[in-house]
């Protein structure tokens, strides 16, 4: 298994891997690039979660950078939610530099992924070491894929949250059968005897059993009783 470092633990199973395995692969063999990956962000880097199997591919599951202002391509599609086409980056001012050149990729066709939320998961893009404008159909076929995989995300990330939820039902449901039933209670201090045998303040007793918590105070009668004209003020 792998997660992903989302605000949700995203679990991405072996079968959903080798399924996306197989989309990288294709893509890599039908565009006939050296290098198709799935990026992704984890925390403040963005990794290589899946490489095509392809020859001549640099880059393997794992490698990663830290995000901000790594000067990645796929950077650039994250921060500006859209498609990149770099033809060749040795001809273009702005990429003639960035870190890909040093594997010999210069030439790059990207698409964000993204969760339901809407927030990145990362990229899908194809690389080349030569010039390659990539055509309407190469792109067509890349933004399909990026969809069967958004699909695929759009499905563990519902799991996750449904997870959640039945955790919090599960915990809520602990807590009331741990209050229910008969509470063993003293007559005079009102002490509690746990399972243990320990007696224990009311307080500390519910506060360990459940998420309640206490805020202390004085009701009018003891506010009375303890403090008769005192409590009214001068």
């Amino acid at each position: 298994m792998k997660e992903n470092d989302q605000s949700l633990n995203l679990v991405i199973s072996e079968d959903t891997l080798n399924k996306w395995q197989e989309i990288i692969d294709a893509l890599a063999e039908l565009i006939n690039t050296p290098a198709a990956l799935i990026m992704r962000i984890v925390e403040s880097d963005i990794e290589v979660f899946v490489s095509s199997r392809s020859d001549g591919n640099p880059y393997h599951p794992g490698d990663h950078e830290h995000f901000l202002g790594s000067g990645l391509y796929c950077e650039a599609v994250i921060n500006t939610n859209d498609k990149l086409l770099v033809p060749n980056a040795l001809n273009d001012e702005k990429w003639k530099n960035n870190p890909d050149i040093k594997l010999d990729m210069i030439s790059y066709l990207g698409f964000p992924i993204f969760l339901p939320d809407g927030t990145p998961f990362g990229t899908i893009c194809v690389l080349d070491n030569k010039e390659n404008a990539y055509s309407e159909t190469y792109e067509n076929l890349l933004k399909n894929f990026r969809e069967i995989i958004q699909s695929q995300l759009e499905l563990i990330y519902m799991n996750s949250i449904l997870g959640e939820e039945n955790k919090s039902l599960t915990d809520y449901i602990a807590e009331i059968k741990m209050l229910r039933g008969i509470v063993p209670i003293c007559s005079f201090c009102k002490k509690i005897r746990d399972v243990e045998g320990i007696w224990t303040e009311i307080e500390a007793y519910v506060s360990k059993n459940s998420e309640a918590r206490f805020s202390h105070g004085l009701c009018p009668e003891c506010e009375k009783l303890h403090y008769g004209d005192l409590s009214k003020g001068t």
